[in-house]
Formats: structure tokens, C-alpha cells, sequence
């Protein structure tokens, strides 16, 4: 399928309808032929494709900041993984990320240690941390580590020194997130994201 945009000047001129066709048909070739974006969510998804294509006029009509990563909250399977995946084929190579659900980072932590925290939370490319709040705590040899708040934390410092970008996405409202990894974590989440939310209404689309 061609790409849902021409050049003009040296720059994307994207067509919402095309880039709707042309994320369904990149969604049936990863997810399966029943894969469709769902109309009460194309105002979520039209948001991130602003952002995603870094059209800077939209988005500062919309107060969505280019400066800082996307957190994408949403009921449990309302497409919040596959979308964030899905989007990124549209961004410029230099600004495409990696998933990583934050459970299997736990897991890693429990098998290597605090050289996770430092593969996550030091590396410069910018990474989309799925899934917020469902890891559990792990003990690596007895001592116990919130290895996604800690990681949270490094990268924040990153957006601070270096401009690095962290994407997000969770389940969880902002007092659960609270809850989960702390006050200083929460008031870091601010200046690190643009924060978009599924309609309360969303189904999960796993059913």
C-alpha cells in the first residue's frame, strides 16, 4: 500500500483519510484481518498522528508539547499497545521508538539486577515503557526495587539534560500512578508527557 502522504517543499503533506486506510492495513498485516480503528477512538488517534508526524501548528493548537513523550491511558484492551506500535510507521526514522512492556522488565531486573535500571534509564533512544503499573515489585538478591519508578526517574533526567523522549502507556489514573511509584514520580510524569486519554466509554477490543 503506498504511504498516506506527498512531498511538497521538502515536506509531508498528510491525508487523514489515507493515513486511517493505511494504519488499518499495516494494523490486519501485524494483528490479524479483523483489525480496525473504532470510530469513538479517532480523535485519540488523530492526536497521536499529529504528534507522531510532528505537525507543529496542530499540535500547538492542542497543547500537545513536541518536547515531551506521549502517555496514553485506557481501560484494559483499548488498543493502547497495538496504537502506539502502529503509529511510529509514520514518524521519521530518527524518532521511532521501541515497546517494552514493563513487566518484562521487572523480570529482567529479577534475573540481572540494577544494570536494567541502566539499560532503560540511561540509553538515549527513546522508548515506549507499556503498561505502567502492572509490574510488581521485584527483590534482586533480598533488596527490593521499584525498577520502573527508578527507571522513570533516570529518564526524566534525560528529557532534562538531553532532550530524550519517553513514551508511556497505562491503565492507571493519576492517583493509582501515585500510589504505584510515589509523589516525586507523579510530579516528574507531568513535565515528561502529553497526557491523551481513551474515551471512558472504550471497549476492550480483546473480547
Amino acid at each position: 500500500m503506498e504511504l498516506p502522504y506527498k512531498i511538497e517543499n521538502n515536506t509531508r503533506i498528510f491525508d487523514w483519510n489515507q493515513t486511517c486506510h493505511y494504519l488499518i492495513h499495516i494494523g490486519r498485516l501485524r494483528y490479524g484481518q479483523s483489525f480496525t480503528l473504532h470510530k469513538e477512538n479517532l480523535k485519540i488517534i488523530y492526536r497521536l498522528v499529529l504528534y507522531i508526524i510532528r505537525d507543529e501548528e496542530n499540535c500547538k493548537q492542542r497543547n500537545i508539547d513536541l518536547n515531551k513523550g506521549i502517555l496514553l491511558l485506557g481501560s484494559v484492551g483499548c488498543g493502547k499497545t497495538s496504537l502506539m506500535t502502529l503509529v511510529q510507521e509514520l514518524a521519521f526514522p530518527e524518532f521511532r521508538y521501541r515497546v517494552k512492556p514493563t513487566r518484562d522488565i521487572a523480570f529482567e531486573f529479577q534475573k540481572e539486577g540494577y544494570d536494567i535500571i541502566h539499560r532503560y534509564g540511561k540509553s538515549k533512544h527513546t522508548i515506549c515503557l507499556d503498561d505502567l503499573g502492572v509490574e510488581h515489585n521485584i527483590k534482586f538478591y533480598g533488596n527490593e526495587c521499584n525498577t520502573i519508578g527508578e527507571i522513570l526517574l533516570h529518564r526524566y533526567d534525560l528529557l532534562i539534560h538531553s532532550g530524550t523522549i519517553t513514551h508511556a502507556t497505562t491503565n492507571l489514573n493519576a492517583e493509582e500512578l501515585e500510589q504505584m511509584y510515589g509523589n516525586r514520580v507523579r510530579s516528574r510524569l507531568r513535565e515528561m508527557f502529553n497526557l491523551i486519554s481513551f474515551p471512558v466509554s472504550s471497549q476492550d477490543k480483546r473480547k
